[in-house]
């Protein structure tokens, strides 16, 4: 799959869930909204070889 953040980008060839995508990257869930393929994702949902992923910061103001 390919994973992208903000400017970087990753590669990874294996199956895995998105919590374990984001504790590799060092990225906290709460932080961050992922999108596998442009469809939003949860952390349980499984993330396969081939997917694009895009990671997006959580933004917020008061």
């Amino acid at each position: 799959m390919q994973v992208s953040y903000r400017d970087k980008r990753w590669e990874f060839d294996r199956r895995m869930p998105v919590y374990r995508l984001l504790e590799k990257l060092s990225l906290l869930p709460e932080n961050v909204l992922v999108l596998r393929n442009g469809q939003l994702v949860t952390e349980d949902q499984p993330l396969q070889p081939g997917d694009e992923v895009k990671i997006v910061a959580v933004v917020s103001g008061g």
